[in-house]
């Protein structure tokens, strides 16, 4: 009973593993209050909404807490149905310390701080932001978040490369740039940590305004670079959309294909 119990808390806090309709309303429900903690975070900031509805938002955020910790410590629980944390202690360890369980437990943490310990008002609302980390755990009740972050860690290698190659075009555009036009204007491209922001702003866009080449040379690689940010930031888009398509291609394949045991013509990766 007790492990039939656990099996059932589990499969309800991750959707992709039921589909009763209990399992859709209690992530449903999530959803709305991960949003309206959202909501409430950046209505907060608003001096005179604080200053008028501070006891709504203080009770709000209370029961946010309450919530958020109750699903946390469930999840805890009964996180040794997942085969990556089978173990009874160790496999809970490993899913406290895992990026989930940290964003969990972050969006909790500054309220029992300041229960335990007392931090000023202001230190207290600036942590008060780190609620906006549950914004990222959308990724455990929404398959479609899910397909978004399966492509960025399936295509990390690409998109590293694609990174490192954006730095090396920034670094050596700031060095040529910095010897082209230090002569000419030493006190706006004065060195080359300081190129690097014209640098990153070309690159991305048309330039900020407040660096502007006046030499010929400064002017011919102003527009290489230009045209060379064109299509750099291509190459992240292409590998982005190639793991989306290949993403949809494999749930299409796993909706067609029948598991032997029970005649399913669907099974997620972590379904036994």
């Amino acid at each position: 009973m007790y492990h039939a119990t656990r099996k059932k808390v589990h499969i309800l806090l991750h959707p992709e593993l039921g589909e009763t309709k209990w399992d859709k309303i209690v992530n449903g429900f999530i959803i709305l209050l991960i949003l309206l903690n959202v909501i409430v975070v950046i209505l907060e900031t608003v001096q005179p909404l604080h200053d008028r509805y501070i006891d709504f938002f203080h009770y709000f955020d209370l029961t946010s807490v309450i919530i958020f910790t109750v699903e946390y410590v469930l999840r805890v629980w009964s996180c040794d149905h997942d085969p990556r944390y089978q173990h009874s202690f160790y496999g809970r360890i490993r899913y406290i310390f895992s990026v989930d369980g940290l964003i969990d437990l972050l969006a909790i943490l500054p309220f029992y701080v300041h229960v335990v310990v007392g931090l000023d008002l202001r230190v207290l609302r600036i942590l008060r932001l780190l609620r906006f980390l549950r914004l990222f755990r959308l990724t455990a009740y929404m398959k479609s978040a899910k397909m978004i972050r399966n492509v960025f860690v399936k295509r990390a290698s690409e998109l590293k490369l694609s990174v490192v190659l954006i730095l090396f075009l920034v670094i050596i555009a700031s060095s040529i740039m910095y010897f082209a036009e230090h002569l000419a204007q030493p006190t706006v491209f004065s060195s080359i940590p300081a190129t690097l922001w014209w640098a990153f702003v070309t690159l991305t866009s048309v330039g900020y305004g407040d660096m502007v080449p006046i030499t010929l040379i400064g002017k011919i690689m102003t527009a290489v670079l230009m045209l060379c940010g064109v299509a750099i930031f291509a190459l992240p888009a292409g590998i982005i959309t190639a793991g989306f398509l290949e993403e949809i291609q494999k749930a299409k394949e796993k909706k067609t294909i029948k598991c032997p045991q029970c005649g399913n013509t669907f099974h997620t990766d972590q379904a036994h």
